[in-house]
């Protein structure tokens, strides 16, 4: 199959047909081959069954692929399936409509498919029944690593990247997505000085924290085949040769291939502290998932006892919209029960939640927070004092499972 290849594939149920017609062989026969002529394929042959008691199928091999119907005149049903390919193109639509202006169905539902690698499409699970779908122009990575299946591809949305189907970043809005993680966090915190970014395997956040001031960042992330590809095909976060020299230890950034879970447990026997700790992760999964883990309670303490004092965890943490809510509200309650102070902030950006929590109990950090943005060093684009105050309003499904 080549990258041009497409095709386009109809799939049509007709109800409400006469009972009579949905058994009549010649008839159904002669519908079909007047609809594809007068579509303009080419019919190769035509063979047909009629079955005992009722009942009829016809399928027609065409030079552009298929067509065929079978119909069950006990309910008045005709379930219709036509794919084309080539420079005919659209032609099984019009093939499908035509059948149904010969046939005279009451009700009619039909779905087009487009086909090929020219077609390809992700489909996002957005919540119960709801479906988001991605357009793929163009499929510039798609394997499968040791953790995931990782799609980095060409869309609407620029160059974006796909974990198990969701989407994490595009090139269109991940300076939304990541300032909406960080510059809260930025300043929330005491000071800036040691980063840990657990993984946000793109590099952006590591980058913004240096460009806020930090001295060190440990970015730990357990998928290395998905970092360096992140860094060969992305258009933002690392290139090739930043993620060399980090790896390295060469800067201010040094990434670890490990697991967060055991990272944190050697910083801790080591003694190290930081300012800011982000967990920025695949969606919590409502069912069980291997990373979910990195978003209980035991994981969030571990983080708490890096922290420096008067630093900060930050974390995505979910969605705010109703048909997605179930595991932003349970990292609102487990913030709560770690931590004195838990700062929301909702992007600008679809509906993401983001939570950061310190120790200490401050009463009301948000002026402060606006306060500080006017002299931090990083220069936010997407997120100034009016958008800290707004996103700093919680949801009300929260607030009201706080009373």
């Amino acid at each position: 199959m080549t990258a041009e290849f497409t095709g386009w594939h109809v799939l049509a149920e007709f109800g409400g047909v006469d009972a009579d017609l949905c058994d009549d062989l010649e008839r159904l026969e002669s519908a079909l081959r007047e609809s594809l002529i007068a579509a303009g394929v080419t019919i190769c042959d035509v063979v047909h069954k009629k079955f005992d008691p009722q009942g009829v199928t016809v399928l027609a091999l065409l030079s552009e692929s298929h067509a065929s119907i079978h119909t069950y005149p006990e309910s008045g049903d005709i379930f219709v399936d036509v794919f084309t390919c080539g420079s005919i193109g659209a032609g099984a639509t019009k093939a499908v409509e035509m059948l149904r202006d010969k046939l005279s169905p009451k009700d009619v539902r039909m779905k087009v498919i487009q086909r090929g690698h020219g077609a390809q499409k992700i489909e996002e699970p957005v919540g119960a029944g709801l479906t988001r779908i991605w357009d793929l122009h163009d499929v510039i990575v798609d394997t499968n690593t040791p953790f995931q299946h990782m799609v980095i591809a060409r869309t609407e949305q620029g160059i974006s990247l796909f974990s198990d189907d969701d989407r994490q970043s595009t090139e269109f809005s991940q300076l939304t997505y990541h300032e909406a993680m960080m510059v809260p966090a930025f300043v929330l915190a005491e000071k800036l000085d040691n980063v840990l970014i657990i993984g946000s395997g793109e590099g952006v956040a590591s980058q913004m924290s240096v460009a806020a001031g930090a001295t060190h960042v440990d970015h730990v992330d357990i998928d290395q085949l998905e970092v360096e590809l992140c860094a060969e095909h992305l258009p933002y976060g690392y290139t090739t040769e930043e993620l060399a020299a980090a790896v390295a230890g060469e800067g201010p950034v040094t990434v670890h291939y490990a697991d967060g879970w055991d990272f944190l447990a050697n910083a801790q026997q080591a003694g190290t502290r930081y300012d800011v700790i982000v967990i920025d992760l695949p969606d919590e999964r409502v069912e069980d998932a291997q990373h979910n883990r990195l978003y209980e309670s035991e994981f969030l303490s571990r983080c708490r006892a890096l922290l420096a004092p008067g630093g900060v965890l930050s974390a995505q943490a979910g969605c705010a919209t109703m048909w997605r809510n179930e595991t932003l509200e349970r990292s609102w309650k487990r913030f709560h029960e770690q931590f004195g102070t838990v700062v929301h902030y909702g992007s600008d950006e679809h509906e993401w939640s983001f939570l950061f929590g310190l120790v200490d109990a401050i009463e009301d950090p948000v002026p402060g927070m606006v306060d500080r943005l006017a002299t931090l060093p990083y220069r936010a684009e997407t997120i100034d004092g009016r958008a800290l105050v707004r996103g700093a309003i919680e949801p009300h499904a929260l607030r009201a499972t706080a009373q």
